[in-house]
C-alpha cells in the first residue's frame, strides 16, 4: 500500500509541503486587513469622485430622449452577457415583446465597459463567447481580444433582434411589485416608469466598478480613471496599445489583478514612467494563444459548441481530460492531481485532501517557476511570486506581463507589508513612506463581486408587502434553483449574482439558466398564470439541498477557506465574515448536477414549487 510518507517526501515532490505550508501562512498574515470590503469605496451617487465611474462614459454621448410609460411582456436588467443570453432564449421560446434596459450605449456588458489595452477573455474563445452556432459565427483567435467579443455581442444583438425594445444609457433605480395589477412597475434615472409581467435580473457579476478607499483619494490634482473606463483621449492610442500621449508621463497603476496582467505590458512600452503598486501578486501561467484553425473550423458538426463547453468543464473539475485542453492553464491543476491520484492508489481516502494540497503545490511552484525564468532581478521575481492555493485568487495567463518589470522605466512598488497602498496626495501616492509623484492614476481595482447583495445589485427591489429583497436575505441568499425568491412574484435572477456551477465558464452556466428562464415564462403563459411565488417550503428544499455536505465543493472553486486564503473577492478580503453566503450561491454538486435538475423540474412539467395565481 501506498504510504503518504513516501508521496510528501520534498525529495520525490522537488518542494517541502512544510515549508510551503508556512510561506502562504506568512503571506497571507502580512496581507489581511481588519477593514476587509470597507477598504474599498461604494460607487454611488453620493461621492461625486465615484459617481463617475457610474455614470459618465467616455465612448458614447448621452442621447436624450423623453421618458417611457408602456407596458412590457419581459423586462431584463442588464444587457451583457446574461441578458442577451436570457433574451436569446426567449426569443427562440416565441417570447418577442422583451425590453433589456442597459446602462451602456450599446450591449456587451464587461465588453462594452472593458477596451483597455490587452483586455481578452481568459477562457478559450470557442467555450466563452456564447451562441456561436446560433449565430454562425467561429473566433479568430483560441483566446479573443476584446473588440472581438464587443463585436460578438453586438452580433446577437442584430440577430436575435434585440435591439428593437432596448433602452440603452438607462439606470433602473426601483422596482416594485404591484400586487392588484400582477405587474413589476420598473423605474430609471430617465423618468422611466414600465409596467411588465416579468423581471428578469441579468445585472451579471461584474457591473458594478470597485474602487480603493484610500485617505485622500479625491484629493489627487493630475489625471485619474478606471481600467473599465479607459480615457484614449488622455493615454493615446487604442485597445491594441501604441498609448504614445503616455511617452512624457509617470503613471502609477494600482492592482494587479486579471486588468492589470492585460494592461500593463502596454503602458510599460509607452510611459515614460510606470509604477505598478501590488499587494498581492497574481499567479501568471503561460498564455498559449493562436490563430483558429480553418480546416478545424470547417470540420465542425452541430451541436459542437454546446458539446465543446461541456468537455472543457469536465476537463477543469477533473471528471476528464481531452487532447484540446491538456495545454490550457485552466487544466494544470487537475491534470497534476490525476497524476498524483494514479501514485496514490490505495491511499486511504482520509489522506485524499493532502494529495489535493501536494497538487496544487506542485502547480503553483510551476507557475512560481515561470517568474524566476522570466525576471532578471531575483528581489522583483520573489515579490511577483504567488504564495497561496491556485484558486484563492482568479488565475490570470499573459505572456509579456512578467518580463515588462526588466524594463528601466517599470518599478514595482510592493505594499504587502503595509497592507495597500498608504495615502494619495495632490501630487501622486503614498507607499512605504515613500510619496511617488506621478501625472496619471489607473485604478485596476476590479468590481463590486462578493460585496454585499445591495451594494453589489445597486437596484431597491420591493416585492410583495413592500418587502425588500435584501431584507429578505438578510441572513443569506434564499432561492427555488438559484433563479426565483419568495415574496418576489415573476422575478427571475438569471445569472445576476453568481452562477449555480462549479467550473470557470461563467457564459455556460449562465445559458442553463437562461433556458430554464424561457421555459417557465413560457409554461406560465400557456397556463394563463398571473404570477408565480416561490413556495416557503420549496425555497427551504433548496437551501437545505445548498447547505447538504455534499455540495460542499463549492468552497474549493470560489478561493477555498478564508483561514487558508490571501485576501481577495472571493472570500470577502480574507475574513470570516461573509456578507453573501456563497453555499447559497452556487451549486456544490456541479454545473451537470445542477443542469439535471432543471431539465427534471421542466420533464415533470408541474412547475413545483411555485404557488400559481389564475
Amino acid at each position: 500500500m501506498t504510504r503518504i510518507e513516501d508521496i510528501l517526501s520534498p525529495d520525490s515532490l522537488g518542494f517541502d509541503p512544510q515549508q510551503l505550508t508556512e510561506r502562504y501562512r506568512l503571506e497571507r498574515e502580512r496581507r489581511v486587513r481588519t477593514d476587509a470590503e470597507a477598504q474599498f469605496l461604494e460607487v454611488s451617487n453620493e461621492s461625486a469622485f465615484a459617481n463617475k465611474y457610474l455614470a459618465e462614459d467616455p465612448y458614447s454621448e448621452t442621447v436624450q430622449r423623453d421618458p417611457i410609460k408602456d407596458e412590457s411582456e419581459v423586462i431584463i436588467v442588464g444587457g451583457g452577457w446574461v441578458g442577451m443570453m436570457t433574451a436569446a432564449r426567449l426569443t427562440e421560446a416565441g417570447i418577442d415583446n422583451v425590453r433589456i434596459v442597459e446602462s451602456a450605449a450599446d450591449f456587451g456588458g464587461t465588453w462594452y465597459w472593458n477596451r483597455y489595452p490587452g483586455a481578452q477573455c481568459d477562457i478559450e474563445s470557442y467555450s466563452y463567447l456564447p451562441l456561436l452556432e446560433e449565430t454562425g459565427y467561429i473566433p479568430k483567435l483560441r483566446y479573443s481580444y476584446a473588440p472581438e467579443i464587443y463585436e460578438h455581442a453586438q452580433r446577437i444583438g442584430h440577430h436575435f433582434d434585440l435591439y428593437k425594445n432596448a433602452v440603452f444609457q438607462t439606470w433602473v433605480t426601483e422596482a416594485r411589485w404591484l400586487e392588484e395589477e400582477d405587474r413589476w412597475l420598473v423605474k430609471t434615472n430617465r423618468g422611466d416608469e414600465m409596467r411588465t409581467r416579468y423581471v428578469c435580473l441579468g445585472t451579471g457579476p461584474a457591473n458594478r466598478p470597485r474602487l480603493p478607499g484610500i485617505p485622500g483619494v479625491e484629493s489627487f490634482k493630475g489625471h485619474s480613471f478606471h481600467t473599465c473606463r479607459w480615457d484614449y483621449d488622455y493615454t493615446g492610442g487604442g485597445p491594441e496599445g501604441g498609448l504614445e500621449k503616455l511617452s512624457d508621463k509617470k503613471v502609477a497603476i494600482i492592482g494587479t489583478g486579471a486588468t492589470a496582467v492585460q494592461c500593463v505590458p502596454f503602458l510599460g512600452a509607452s510611459a515614460k514612467q510606470l509604477y505598478v503598486f501590488q499587494r498581492t501578486p497574481s499567479s501568471v501561467d503561460a498564455r498559449n494563444n493562436r490563430e483558429t484553425d480553418a480546416q478545424w473550423a470547417a470540420s465542425l458538426e452541430p451541436g459542437w459548441q454546446a458539446e465543446r463547453q461541456k468537455r472543457f468543464g469536465e476537463a477543469i473539475l477533473g471528471l476528464a481530460m481531452y487532447p484540446e485542453f491538456k495545454d490550457d492553464g485552466w487544466t494544470r491543476l487537475t491534470q497534476n492531481l490525476q497524476a498524483m491520484l494514479a501514485k496514490a492508489e490505495g491511499l486511504p481516502m482520509d489522506q485524499m485532501g493532502d494529495v489535493v494540497q501536494l497538487a496544487d503545490f506542485q502547480t503553483m511552484e510551476s507557475i512560481r517557476s515561470r517568474v524566476d525564468e522570466a525576471i532578471e532581478n531575483p528581489e522583483v521575481a520573489d515579490k511577483l511570486k504567488a504564495f497561496y492555493n491556485q484558486f484563492c485568487k482568479r488565475p490570470t495567463f499573459n505572456d509579456e506581463f512578467l518580463a515588462t518589470f526588466n524594463r528601466p522605466n517599470v518599478e514595482l512598488v510592493d505594499v504587502s507589508d503595509s497592507k495597500g497602498v498608504e495615502q494619495i496626495t495632490e501630487k501622486g501616492i503614498v507607499a512605504n513612506g515613500v510619496e511617488y509623484e506621478v501625472d496619471c492614476i489607473i485604478y485596476a481595482s476590479g468590481f463590486e463581486i462578493t460585496s454585499s447583495y445591495q451594494r453589489r445589485m445597486g437596484i431597491p427591489i420591493f416585492g410583495v408587502d413592500g418587502e425588500s429583497i435584501y431584507d429578505h436575505w438578510d441572513e443569506g441568499m434564499r432561492t427555488m434553483h438559484g433563479l426565483m425568491t419568495r415574496g418576489f412574484p415573476n422575478l427571475f435572477l438569471a445569472g445576476g449574482l453568481f452562477v449555480f456551477q462549479l467550473g470557470a465558464n461563467y457564459c455556460y452556466g449562465v445559458d442553463v439558466q437562461a433556458k430554464q428562464v424561457a421555459y417557465a415564462i413560457s409554461a406560465l403563459n400557456e397556463r394563463g398564470v398571473l404570477s408565480a411565488n416561490v413556495s416557503e417550503a420549496a425555497e427551504q428544499r433548496w437551501i437545505d439541498d445548498q447547505l447538504s455536505d455534499e455540495s460542499s465543493g463549492a468552497q474549493l472553486v470560489l478561493g477555498g477557506s478564508s483561514e487558508n486564503c490571501t485576501p481577495g473577492y472571493y472570500n470577502q478580503e480574507g475574513t470570516a465574515k461573509r456578507y453573501r453566503d456563497v453555499r447559497l450561491e452556487s451549486y456544490g454538486k456541479g454545473l451537470g448536477a445542477y443542469r439535471r435538475v432543471l431539465d427534471q423540474w421542466r420533464e415533470d412539467g408541474q412547475l413545483d414549487g411555485l404557488e400559481l395565481k389564475t
